[in-house]
């Protein structure tokens, strides 16, 4: 199956922090969606759209305000499904010699890093364990990263920042048409991964995350003082 999910490789790009070349590297997802998986391709247009509009600084702005500094949400994997739980730890020392059996460089990210974890994809010699990785970790942690783009949530997180650190970052050139536009690449991987794995939508029942748990608790907290 290597070859035919080799797409990942360039479909990593999209989850790594913009370089030189990511314009490129972003035009060549998009023709692959439109081509292979239309429906993906629609959903990642409006992404492809304004970031291919934006000088390389706002580019680097949007997504470390998305994944990195007071954050939408991480693309750390194993965060996302279990927060600071000894099963991240565990997931890391396991993806930690995947990557190295197949070879695949980790740069500067760690182990269950989006971008890496989907470059590791086509090199993984046992299918099982792939299909196992994508159904248990990959496309729960997915979704659970969409939800946290919700207006809502976002709403709530910096309130929660707002607080905490008595400040929240601007948004990368005051854009609020703009700001959530991530969401569009993480659906349309989604879906990508759906297409090619087969995997039925994944059911979730709590906040896996110790990041949502501590500001959801918060806010319950401020809502009953208010009462």
């Amino acid at each position: 199956m290597q070859n035919t999910i080799a797409h990942y490789t360039d479909l990593a790009a999209l989850y790594a922090y913009p370089e030189a070349g990511f314009d490129q590297q972003l035009q060549t997802a998009q023709r692959l969606l439109d081509t292979r998986y239309p429906e993906a391709g629609a959903l990642l247009q409006p992404f492809t759209g304004h970031m291919t509009g934006l000088p390389p600084k706002l580019q680097a702005e949007l997504f470390v305000r998305s994944f990195d500094v007071q954050s939408v949400t991480t693309l750390d994997l194993g965060y996302v499904m279990f927060g600071d739980d000894y099963k991240r730890g565990e997931l890391l020392v396991n993806l930690n010699r995947e990557h190295r059996e197949a070879g695949n460089d980790c740069g500067v990210e760690l182990a269950d890093h989006l971008s890496n974890v989907l470059r590791l994809l086509p090199k993984m010699q046992d299918e099982a364990l792939r299909a196992e990785l994508v159904e248990r970790i990959v496309a729960p942690a997915i979704v659970l990263m969409v939800q946290a783009f919700d207006p809502g949530e976002v709403a709530l997180k910096d309130k929660f920042y707002k607080k905490r650190y008595k400040t929240i970052i601007e948004r990368p050139g005051g854009d609020d048409e703009h700001y959530l536009v991530y969401v569009n690449a993480l659906q349309a991987l989604y879906h990508v991964l759906q297409a090619d794995f087969g995997f039925e939508d994944p059911v979730l029942h709590e906040e896996n995350s110790d990041f949502l748990r501590n500001i959801h608790a918060e806010a319950r907290l401020e809502d009953a003082k208010a009462l």
